[in-house]
Parts: C-alpha cells; structure tokens; sequence
C-alpha cells in the first residue's frame, strides 16, 4: 500500500491561499471511525477533557495523523518537516447555541499574526457531521484580518467542515471561525491540532504544475480580492522573497492614491494598498515607513505587512527604526524584519540589542525574528539562550520555537534547553524537547529520550483502571 503523502494540487492550494481553509476527507473505514468515537465518548464521560493528552489517551488519533491525506496536506501548506504543536484540543458540542466568531490566541498569548502561512490548523470531525450537528464554521477569505469586518453574526458567506465522518479542515491559523448550533442535540466531537512550519519554504511543497500565480476558479469571497497579497503568498511559498519588490513603474498619483488608502478605515482596503506599495521599490517604501511612524497603531501594523515583502530596499529604514520610542513602532519593525529573512541578516545585531529592552513584547517578537531570520551567527544563538531564562514566558517559549527553526546550528543551546524541561510552563518545556529534536545532535537526542522516559505515559491508566489490567 502507498502511503506516500498524498501532496495538494495548485488549484488546492490556490484556495487554501485565497479562502483560508480546505475541507478533505480522510479514507479511513466506518468502523474506525464508529471505535475512536466511542472511546471519546467514554473519556469524557468517565475522565473529562484529555486536552493536550489528546494523542496518548485515544491512540486511534495518530493513524489519523500518520494518513497520506493529512501528511500530505500539511506537508503541501508547511513543509516537509513541519511541527506537531504540544497544544491541542477536544471540542465537544451538543448545544442549540452558535459560539462567538473569533481568531484563536496562540495559548492564550499575542503575536503579530502572520499572512504567510507560518501556521495551521487541522480540525477533525470522527462521526458524520451535516450542519445541523453543528460543525465548525468559518469566513472564507478573512485569515489576514486583524478585525471582523463582518458585522453580523449570521453573515453571508459562511463556510462549514461538514460532511462523513472522517472530515477535516485544513485552516490558516488565524482564520474567523466559530462553532455553529448543534439543533440535533447529539453529541459532536471534533479534535483541532496546531502545526508549525519550521524551515522557510525554498520550492514548492505541493504537487506544482504552474509556475506562475493564478486565481482558482470560481472564486467568490464574501468581503474582499486580495490578488496582490495572494501573489505574493504563492510566491513565498514557492520560495521567493520580496518577489514584489519595484514590480511597478513609478506613478506619483497612484502612490498618493494607495497613501490615502493605507489609513482607510475598510480593512481589506488598507491590506490592499500596503501590499501595492510594496511594489513601488523606495518611493513605495518611504510611504509605507511613514504609516509605520502613524500615531494610529492599525495603520501602523498594516504598514508592517507591506513592509515586510518590500524586499532588501526596506531593510536599512526598518532597522532605523527599532530605535523608535514607540513601543508599537519597534515592535510592528521586528516583524517585518523576521519576515524579510535572509534579506535582514545585517540587522541581526541591531536586533539581538532589543533583548534587554523593557518590553516583554518586543523581547518577544525578537525571539521570534531571529529564528525566521535563519542565520545562526553566534549573536543570534546567545540570544536566543538567554532568552530560555527570561522572566517572561512568552519570550521563553517562543525561543525554543526559534531554536527549533535554527536546528543544528543552534547546538550549543543544548544545555540551556536542558534546563528550560525544569521551567514551570507546559509550554516551555514542551518547545524545548521541540528544539532538542530539531537540533538533533547525540547530546540533544540523548536528553530528549530520558526525558521522554521520564514522562512517559500509560496509554490505559484511567481511574478506573489504575494499574491493572
């Protein structure tokens, strides 16, 4: 049998691009399905929510994970070596009640959320789920906005991870979603898991046929066209980056025009206008620094985006600009930098200079940087070890991110990852045996397999059953 990952098409990945979401089907039999929904059945009934010992306490869930549908599509979406997250979750659903649309909080912590998909989501559904059992539903088209923009909670348009048992959504981390109104009152189980990408794409991921960008068919959003930002999304993940930059001839009236339209109060519009500017090389690049300057902190965050796929042209004034008394201006310049990669290296000392600075968010958004950065220079990796011992978590956490991204080259954090599994945050440490694996040496494995052992689980310890059978 192949089990090879079954990789998504351009067409696929056009709408994943464009709408946020794809909803597949695995192929596993109704009774494998009938048993895991069972056995969830049980768990909550006799134990409750097993949370993040999802995987551990129904065991059926990793052949789930293990299917070529599913490891093909992350792999398409995230890379060959993407990152199962430590959180994940069981959500149940027997009420006539729709919930609030909302993005989900990364462990109840905020970050500049990302246009490229750095992130995502798979929400899995194990028993047959038509609509009116309440699947998830979310807003096609919306992962790239910071507001709702949709005013009411019926809004048209609305998508649905409906369908057999065995569905799933594949989602952009920062979709609008929600749960719908379970009419049927029966029980709904679905099962979300996080993922991250731990390399910077450099070629295509998926089944690639078409070089150059183009619209799925049939397209219809119910707020806004992108083609810009889609553009430029195809083609970071096709291993580009700045692929905008001076793609467009100088036009002082349309520059004034996309200036006027950066600080619109329409969101998509303002999206818009950052990434047309982007295109436009310096003079689209001293626009977008002036927005990122705005006393008006959503037009700054804008400008960031725009920023950070204006090319090699945009580093030197966003470097300039981390010596801003602005807390928001420093910490929207971060990102952008991290997201410019490579192109950022000659802004890494100036970068590693902000992990003293008062803020824990902006230590943060460092932390983060200088794993998507990708240069492993010593300052970077000295960096990011102090950042293991930091008084605040977040920026804990995320440095293991980054040392996870930096891999072997990041191998002389070993002993502080080692001493980061002591830390008194599930997350911490969960991303410090992360970075132990990514790193990889003989020292990082060896570490890992006694902690791992250390904390092993029974699979069928309940309370029930404490020790026997």
């Amino acid at each position: 049998m192949n089990q090879s990952p079954l990789l998504l098409t351009d067409e696929q990945m056009r709408k994943f691009i464009t709408e946020g979401f794809l909803i597949l089907k695995t192929d596993f039999p109704e009774s494998f399905h009938q048993s895991m929904t069972a056995e969830l059945k049980k768990v909550y009934d006799e134990e409750g929510n097993p949370g993040n010992n999802l995987l551990p306490r129904i065991r059926e869930i990793q052949q789930v994970f293990d299917s070529p549908v599913i490891q093909g599509a992350l792999t398409s979406v995230l890379g060959p070596n993407y990152m199962l997250h430590a959180h994940r979750h069981g959500h149940y659903n027997a009420e006539p009640a729709a919930g609030g649309w909302h993005k989900d909080s990364y462990w109840g912590y905020s970050r500049m959320r990302n246009h490229h998909p750095w992130w995502a989501m798979i929400m899995y559904f194990p028993q047959n789920t038509p609509i009116e059992l309440g699947p998830t539903g979310v807003m096609p088209g919306t992962q790239n906005y910071e507001s709702r923009t949709f005013v009411s909670d019926e809004a048209a348009g609305e998508a649905y991870a409906s369908g057999e048992a065995g569905t799933f959504a594949l989602i952009h981390y920062d979709i609008w979603h929600r749960s719908t109104p379970n009419v049927l009152g029966q029980s709904r189980y679905m099962l979300k898991f996080e993922f991250m990408r731990t390399e910077a794409p450099v070629k295509p991921s998926w089944d690639n046929q078409v070089a150059e960008w183009q619209e799925p068919s049939g397209l219809s959003l119910p707020i806004a066209f992108h083609e810009t930002l889609w553009e430029e999304t195809w083609n970071w993940l096709s291993g580009s980056v700045g692929s905008l930059a001076e793609s467009r001839e100088e036009n002082s009236a349309k520059l004034n025009e996309l200036a006027e339209n950066l600080a619109h109060s329409f969101e998509p519009t303002a999206l818009n206008a950052a990434y047309e500017l982007a295109r436009y090389g310096k003079k689209g690049i001293s626009v977008l620094i002036a927005g990122l300057r705005n006393e008006d902190v959503s037009i700054s965050r804008t400008a960031a985006y725009g920023l950070s796929v204006a090319g090699i042209d945009a580093v030197e004034e966003l470097t300039s600009a981390l010596a801003d008394d602005r807390e928001e201006t420093v910490f929207h310049a971060v990102f952008a930098l991290g997201e410019l990669r490579h192109l950022a290296a000659s802004a890494l000392d100036a970068l590693s200079g902000l992990l003293s600075h008062p803020s824990a968010a902006i230590r943060s958004a460092v932390a983060e940087a200088l794993g998507i950065i990708g240069s492993a220079s010593p300052a970077s990796v000295d960096g990011l070890i102090a950042c293991l011992s930091d008084e605040d978590v977040q920026v804990r956490f995320t440095a293991g991110l980054s040392l996870s991204r930096l891999g072997p080259a990041a191998a002389s954090a070993v002993p502080a990852l080692e001493a980061a599994l002591d830390d008194e945050n599930r997350y911490v440490r969960a991303h410090a045996l992360e970075a132990l694996r990514y790193i990889g040496t003989d020292d990082a494995t060896n570490i890992l397999i006694k902690s791992l052992f250390n904390a092993r689980w029974c699979t069928t310890t309940t309370p029930a059953t404490p020790f026997y059978p």
